[in-house]
């Protein structure tokens, strides 16, 4: 059949705006930061997406691994069955920042909106760990995209 009579492939890409409103929209992101070795460490991590940036705060060796090599990536995915895999993929440069007064009202205003649910009371949790997260110091760390993003979203196939 020449190639211009061929039915077109149904595609699987999102629009970048479908990528972000996908990352905004999911509730557990997978980090990828790279140890001093260069292997890869994946970690699940809350987040929020403002101004098409991701922003996580954390604490540990997640933080120390971001400033000693910048290179990392973020992963979010949904569906259980093969037709409704969706997922968004970006390649990221992680920083560790010292947010302005005002973006750090509003990552932490959008952190409380998003996970205000999810979150366990500090008087349910045993001593040793509300006194380990209050010993802690957290860090805010900014993902900014740095090549490529991958999408797909197997929805878009019509396969029931």
């Amino acid at each position: 059949m020449p190639e211009s009579t061929k039915p077109a492939r149904p595609s699987v890409r999102m629009t970048e705006d479908e990528a972000w409103a996908t990352l905004a929209a999911t509730h557990t992101g997978i980090l990828t930061t790279l140890r001093a070795d260069g292997r890869p460490v994946a970690l699940p991590i809350w987040f929020v997406v403002l101004d098409r940036r991701i922003y996580v705060t954390t604490r540990g060796k997640k933080v120390l691994r971001a400033r000693n090599d910048p290179r990392a990536s973020f992963l979010v995915e949904a569906g259980e069955r093969w037709a409704d895999l969706r997922a968004v993929h970006i390649d990221c440069r992680a920083s560790v920042i010292e947010p302005s007064d005002d973006l750090a009202d509003r990552i932490r205003t959008a952190m409380d909106d998003k996970y205000r649910a999810y979150r366990t009371a500090a008087q349910e949790m045993p001593a040793e760990t509300r006194e380990h997260y209050r010993r802690s110091l957290g860090a805010v760390i900014e993902l900014v995209p740095d090549g490529k993003v991958l999408t797909w979203d197997n929805r878009r196939l019509g396969i029931s």
